[in-house]
């Protein structure tokens, strides 16, 4: 049986895979994401050289790709609630592999930016389907905890892949780095084609209807659960991109980093992040879902307003920078598998949809933010330091207020399937 003994099995669920298994799949089909982003953030600046491209050029290969990400979920969403997980994750994957050696060959800035949108489209339907697997499987409060299980598979992938990525463009060029991302989703394909057994216990014949669709898709929406939990990973997700978007230039350019010492800098921020999502598991059972994110906003606020105050007191180095920081990805690794189960607790019979919803409320915020970094970059360490305080503060209004008024979410019926 695939749930262990903590774990109480959602009605219907098959019988399939090793609980191992599921956090081996999970992990790496989380963990596609920040292949996808970090490994080639140290390369980043010497990619812009190279094409002799602009900031805001640079800015597009992220926030593009997000953009593609989130977008394209509401459309794989709906897609595997009526085909299944399994046909939706070989499509994703195979067009994800194919979409990276394509960015690793691109010959200008622009191609770049094409192939880095089909990446991140095809991105989408692999991560997606991952959050609706967990609620395939199990119940919304063992959901968070498999969902932290998985997601700390994810943080040992984000902390690898920085300092992969600062190696590789070190010696091997910054093509290297996107040739090792090219790698991992031809591993993701063999994997999921080799071991993955479908989850959807029922397919819905009538997902793809547009009056069915549009109505779920309001419901979900107007959903008080799926807004608070929606607002909490958002913003959350806001933070994180902050610091990924503009990290790699305030590092190596502002504060003079090499490329491997910034992969470092990486691996830290990441071991903290898998360390908040091993509290999540501790906090979960002791305190339930409202209190765990509630005790964790206090991290994020904390954080941020630290990291905040320092640069407008003109302290300006990487300690700075990076011990508040680490307060605000303790939050962060109980905020994300709480907030994205949550948020699709309450519909156990279109788990595709919702998660596609919450996971394009996500990307939106990242477009948007990174539309701003690209013009906002002025060559100081602000626009991190004050976007991260920014989004902790909305972290903490989210969690004290919103989840836990609205954090105990009840099953909810759609349209007929």
């Amino acid at each position: 049986m695939i749930f262990s003994d903590r774990s109480t099995p959602a009605p219907g669920s098959p019988p399939v895979m090793s609980p191992g298994l599921v956090v081996l799949i999970l992990s790496a089909l989380l963990g596609i994401q920040p292949i996808t982003t970090d490994l080639y953030l140290p390369a980043l600046p010497a990619l812009t050289e190279g094409f002799g491209a602009s900031m805001r050029d640079a800015q597009l290969t992220l926030s593009a790709l997000l953009l593609a990400f989130g977008g394209s979920q509401l459309i794989w969403g709906p897609l595997s609630d009526r085909f299944g997980r399994r046909p939706i994750l070989l499509c994703g994957l195979t067009a994800y592999t194919l979409a990276s050696v394509g960015s690793t060959f691109a010959p200008s800035m622009a191609l770049l930016i094409v192939w880095r949108v089909v990446q991140g489209a095809a991105m989408g339907a692999v991560v997606m389907c991952a959050r609706a697997v967990v609620r395939d499987l199990y119940q919304p409060v063992d959901g968070a905890r498999v969902m932290s299980k998985g997601l700390s598979g994810l943080g040992v992938l984000a902390c690898l892949s920085a300092p992969v990525g600062g190696l590789l463009a070190e010696f091997l060029g910054w093509r290297a780095a996107l040739t090792a991302v090219a790698i991992f989703g031809a591993a993701s394909l063999l994997l999921v084609a080799l071991r993955f057994e479908e989850t959807l216990p029922h397919k819905n014949r009538r997902a793809l209807e547009f009056g069915g669709l549009a109505r779920n898709w309001l419901c979900i929406v107007s959903n008080p659960a799926f807004l608070a939990f929606s607002a909490l990973s958002a913003a959350s997700y806001g933070g994180l991109f902050t610091f990924l978007g503009s990290s790699s230039f305030v590092f190596i350019g502002v504060l003079g980093l090499g490329k491997a010492q910034y992969g470092m800098v990486m691996f830290s921020m990441c071991a903290f992040y898998v360390l908040g999502t091993f509290i999540c598991r501790r906090l979960l059972p002791r305190f339930g879902v409202r209190r765990s994110v509630a005790i964790a906003a206090g991290l994020s606020l904390a954080g941020g307003t630290l990291m905040g105050l320092l640069s407008l007191a003109g302290i300006r180095n990487v300690w700075a920078i990076m011990l508040p920081y680490y307060l605000f990805m303790l939050g962060h690794g109980v905020h994300q598998p709480c907030g994205q189960s949550g948020a699709v607790g309450p519909f156990p019979h279109a788990a595709g949809a919702a998660s596609a919803l919450n996971g394009f409320l996500m990307m939106v915020v990242a477009f948007a933010m990174g539309g701003w970094l690209g013009t906002h970059m002025d060559g100081t360490v602000r626009p991190l330091t004050l976007g991260v305080w920014f989004w902790s503060v909305l972290v903490a209004l989210s969690a004290w207020t919103l989840v836990q008024k609205h954090g105990e979410p009840q099953p909810v019926a759609l349209a007929p399937t």
